[in-house]
């Protein structure tokens, strides 16, 4: 085979629809920034037809409510347009939703587990206020200097009235994969009864703009999990979402549901609750949104300098990323791009009137 045949671009033997289906085939971003730094026509096929925006649909449905997207501390960045088009605002945009999407699809796929549960909003009742509050939900310990912790509901004669325990995560974007809670289990009472739901559901959503006197719901909820059975056990039970969930807003309510221990002091049916976990990630700083009310959409804000990270070194100390001249820094990536050995994502995009992709020679790079 020859070293023209070798480099010939087999996208341009197919017909467009052809090309496009292979490149929606790509699962991860990082792969879609490789292909944009393979040649011009290539980063425009997937720029033009928003390839990074439609992964990460696939990935969150959620994000289908975004109205448009907002790079903020964009200083010095260069948008262009394409040799040959014009200025055209389409075509910004277009960039900068394929810049903002590809950094949210790795942020998306990289992001740490970690307990994503802020502070407390509300339960729906509450038996013994303040001591048995849902402040103590948030407490892993059973019992703090002495006294037991668990939140406890009203009692109730009809075991189908359902309680509900809202919290506010640690932001306003979270990708949320897990619900873990730990039903109470009263020790101090004879047969030391456990105080379970028969069932939970979960709602993620964010705070509506105003309260109406009139309507009892403060929130909008844009997911609502299936039910899930609850055993009458005194463990930390783990309730797997069967997606990981994009919580825009970042509210999400427990429905208990059902009610399956009476107590026998007054012979009413309780809810109780010692502890509660909410487990994903958070993609803030580098990204937050705006709600626009009453619509339910949403913008979606990308924070440049927000990715910018410190090297920690031994102890306490720490040191900024050394920044290198953009050239330099661009031709590094592209090398390791071509190696097939990219570890992130490229900051901005070429600078084609310094680089000319298409014509570029990796084997001159070596």
């Amino acid at each position: 085979m020859s070293t023209m045949e070798y480099r010939k671009d087999f996208l341009s033997c197919l017909d467009s629809d052809t090309s496009l289906k292979i490149l929606m085939c790509l699962d991860d971003p990082a792969d879609l920034v490789r292909v944009t730094c393979v040649s011009r026509s290539w980063r425009h096929s997937v720029i033009e037809n928003g390839l990074c925006k439609q992964l990460c649909l696939r990935m969150f449905p959620q994000l289908s409510r975004v109205a448009f997207v907002v790079e903020l501390n964009q200083h010095g960045a260069k948008e262009h347009a394409e040799v040959g088009s014009s200025y055209s605002m389409e075509w910004l945009v277009l960039q900068r939703e394929h810049r903002v999407f590809a950094y949210l699809g790795k942020a998306l796929m990289s992001s740490v587990a970690m307990n994503c549960i802020a502070k407390t909003v509300g339960a729906s009742s509450t038996d013994n206020f303040p001591r048995e509050s849902i402040d103590n939900t948030l407490e892993p310990r059973d019992t703090i200097s002495g006294r037991f912790s668990y939140w406890s509901s009203n009692g109730q004669s009809n075991p189908n009235v359902p309680e509900t325990l809202t919290y506010e995560l640690i932001s306003e974007i979270c990708v949320i994969t897990e619900i873990n809670i730990q039903p109470f289990q009263a020790y101090f009472q004879q047969g030391s009864p456990i105080y379970s739901a028969n069932a939970v559901r979960f709602k993620m959503g964010h705070p509506k703009a105003s309260l109406d006197a009139v309507d009892d719901e403060l929130f909008v909820w844009t997911y609502t999990s299936p039910e899930f059975p609850m055993s009458q056990e005194n463990r930390l039970q783990k309730f797997k979402l069967p997606e990981p969930v994009l919580c825009i807003g970042g509210i999400l309510q427990i429905e208990l549901l059902g009610r399956v221990q009476r107590q026998e002091m007054d012979g009413l049916l309780y809810i109780c609750v010692s502890h509660v976990q909410v487990l994903g990630g958070s993609l803030s700083p580098p990204f937050s949104v705006n709600i626009l009310q009453p619509s339910g959409m949403f913008v979606l804000k990308r924070d440049q300098l927000a990715n910018h990270q410190p090297v920690v070194k031994s102890g306490n100390e720490s040191e900024d990323v050394s920044v290198e001249p953009r050239g330099m820094r661009d031709y590094q990536q592209i090398v390791t791009i071509m190696r097939g050995q990219v570890v992130g994502f490229v900051e901005d995009e070429w600078d084609e009137e310094e680089y000319d992709i298409d014509d570029f020679d990796p084997e001159q790079a070596f």
